[in-house]
């Protein structure tokens, strides 16, 4: 009986993608999706802190071009303090994840640093 082949070919990934599809040492569901995904949750925090430092840099400059008038002041005041909130916020939202973690798993990197494991462990 013939093996049958597939009508594409052979595909190998492209360059880079290899690291995310066999990780050593790691066991559980697709671990490189997993990985992948705190790669893409790592990339939003850091777009989120560079908006936060560009909008107070541009606050602080609203604030000192503002001449001596009032609602300037009261513009470049509204955007520093909305932007040292949302940047507390993302900072925030690891304290939450290691205190949640610890409360439900005993392990502060438990929410952090997730593992999906399954019955196989050679998946």
């Amino acid at each position: 009986m013939a093996i049958p082949t597939s009508p594409l070919g052979k595909i190998n990934p492209p360059p880079g993608v290899d690291v995310y599809s066999n990780l050593s040492g790691s066991k559980g569901i697709a671990p490189g999706l997993v990985s992948f995904l705190n790669n893409g949750i790592k990339l939003v925090i850091v777009i989120a802190g560079l908006y936060a430092f560009i909008n107070v840099i541009m606050a602080g400059y609203q604030f000192m071009s503002a001449g001596g008038d009032s609602k300037q002041v009261e513009k470049a005041v509204g955007k520093l303090t909305q932007s040292l909130i949302g940047l507390f916020l993302v900072a925030g939202s690891f304290v939450l994840a290691a205190i949640f973690g610890w409360l439900l798993f005993q392990d502060a990197g438990a929410i952090l640093f997730p593992q999906i494991y399954t019955p196989n462990p050679n998946l």
